[in-house]
């Protein structure tokens, strides 16, 4: 081998080094995702990052209700009296979670990755009050296992869900 040849090896090698060097810097001052949460009724599903999440910390009840009254992103179509499933990631599943409506909470915490919501009839006429068109959901990390005084909440997800059948 020339000696020329092993300049240009040490050359390559070091350049490689160095691209390999910076593609890491680059990557590691991106946002890691957060985790996200899916819902899907019959053949559609629609499905998005935390509205508000900080890497796993408390947000606090005030906050949590704060960002489930904040506008969803992602929108479907519910028909009436249709299975409404919504699945999250493991993690979250971990935690607990519970769904909440128009930023109150509507069910006890669930600690599953996925639940279906059987003939869920959502847009139902109330006390002499017109179907709604649409409803805010919110999928809220939660912990169950919580003991204390104060629950910690962890994340929230929105959809709006339309009424189809109007």
């Amino acid at each position: 081998m020339t000696m020329l040849q092993s300049v240009v090896r040490r050359r390559r090698a070091v350049a490689a080094a160095g691209a390999v060097s910076a593609g890491l810097l680059v990557l590691s001052a991106c946002d890691k995702p957060t985790p996200r949460a899916t819902v899907t009724v019959g053949q559609s599903s629609v499905s998005t990052e935390a509205e508000c999440y900080d890497d796993g910390k408390d947000l606090g009840r005030e906050e949590a209700a704060k960002c489930a009254r904040e506008k969803a992103s992602e929108t479907i179509d519910v028909p009436q009296s249709e299975t409404l499933r919504i699945g999250v990631d493991p993690e979250v599943a971990e935690t607990g979670w519970a769904l909440w409506i128009n930023g109150e909470q509507v069910t006890n915490v669930y600690k599953k990755t996925y639940y279906s919501f059987q003939g869920v009839d959502l847009f139902a006429d109330q006390q002499g009050q017109a179907a709604p068109k649409e409803l805010n959901i919110s999928i809220v990390e939660q912990d169950k296992t919580d003991t204390t005084a104060s629950k910690v909440y962890k994340g929230v997800w929105n959809f709006k869900l339309k009424n189809a059948d109007d």
